[in-house]
């Protein structure tokens, strides 16, 4: 039995990875070189059964990009035994100082766009595939070794309204005319040979790179997030925004949940997994939407962008009947960012922590 399934079994909330993301992870010797991580993987075992799981990682971009020297876990996961988690930070924790590291810090990914956080709250509601689930004895697991709050990100829940909101729809008006600013729907051309996919992220490289533990993405890392999940991504549900110049000044990436779909696919595409999230995908689609990303180019930003984001996806949303959307994580210091959703009557749920102590 796979560590995830003998803590998971029987949970409603917790999402499964896919395994072949994984076993990829895992896999990737090749992120071995100075400007990029080296990953290793531990798992703790009782009574000859798998009871635990973590991957360690150096990213070396990152700690020169912060000028420290971390090794991050992630993937961690762990049966209620507070001798099978300290195993496990201990492991990362012995094998970050052999590669010359002085703190160790997580739930953290290779990339700002792997999953990150441990949740702290909110445990009874659903996981999400773009973000970690674990169990409330996790973060007890944590304090009790003495690992200390890093940062907090939270999640907002909004109810997807009819129509858009008038704030909305003016704030839009106005800097189409004045600003002259336009929303551009994107297709799969656009973003694989149009140059928009590696466009977008060369904004979301600028604009994120003050946010914690942020390391730019390489146009390697960018061609693989465009291969692997931009093209899979209903382009109604993603929004571009442009100016005058016609350069790309913001862009919001939503979708629809496939949280059932992938506890249905059971982690696996294969044989039919496959199916069931190209359900959810094109046809059949669940009752929420998760906010991917937001980036705004920074001279804009506090400015109305975002109300043209809304104004145009919230017509779609309706379209495609989304009852509600939650964002993903948002650091919680981070307030325009939080500020932008007070329209909608935002709820703050599950936060959740990254974790840090010196080694």
């Amino acid at each position: 039995m796979h560590v995830t399934k003998l803590i998971y079994d029987g949970c409603p909330q917790y999402v499964p990875d896919l395994e072949g993301d994984i076993r990829e992870l895992f896999g990737k010797k090749k992120n071995e070189d100075a400007d990029s991580s080296i990953i290793r993987g531990f798992v703790a075992y009782q009574d000859g059964k798998a009871v635990g799981r973590v991957a360690a990682i150096v990213n070396h971009k990152a700690n020169r990009t912060w000028n420290n020297k971390v090794v991050r876990f992630s993937l961690i996961e762990f049966i209620d035994d507070y001798e099978v988690s300290k195993a496990l930070i201990d492991a990362v924790a012995k094998w970050g100082k052999e590669m010359g590291m002085d703190t160790i810090q997580g739930p953290l990914g290779v990339t700002d766009f792997d999953k990150e956080g441990m949740l702290l709250e909110d445990f009874h509601l659903m996981g999400s595939m773009n973000t970690i689930y674990n169990h409330a004895y996790y973060p007890v697991h944590m304090e009790k070794m003495g690992l200390q709050k890093a940062a907090d990100w939270v999640q907002i829940r909004v109810k997807v309204p009819h129509g858009v909101p008038e704030k909305y729809a003016r704030v839009a008006r106005f800097v189409k005319e004045k600003m002259g600013l336009r929303v551009r729907k994107v297709n799969d051309y656009d973003i694989a040979k149009g140059g928009y996919g590696r466009r977008i992220f060369e904004l979301i490289n600028k604009e994120y790179a003050s946010l914690f533990g942020f390391s730019q993405l390489s146009t390697k890392q960018i061609d693989e997030f465009i291969d692997k999940y931009i093209k899979l991504i209903d382009k109604r549900l993603m929004t571009v925004v442009e100016n005058e110049q016609d350069e790309l000044v913001g862009v919001a990436i939503t979708m629809g949940s496939l949280s059932n779909a992938m506890r249905k696919a059971d982690g696996k595409l294969l044989p039919f997994g496959w199916y069931h999230l190209l359900k959810a995908l094109k046809w059949q689609h669940e009752d929420n939407v998760e906010m991917l990303l937001i980036a705004v180019r920074k001279d804009l930003q506090g400015k109305g962008v975002n109300a043209l984001f809304f104004d145009d996806l919230i017509p779609i949303y309706n379209k495609y009947g989304f009852d509600w959307a939650e964002t993903g994580p948002q650091l919680e210091d981070n307030i325009r960012e939080l500020s932008q959703w007070k329209v909608l009557d935002p709820q703050f749920v599950k936060r959740r922590r990254c974790y840090t102590h010196p080694i």
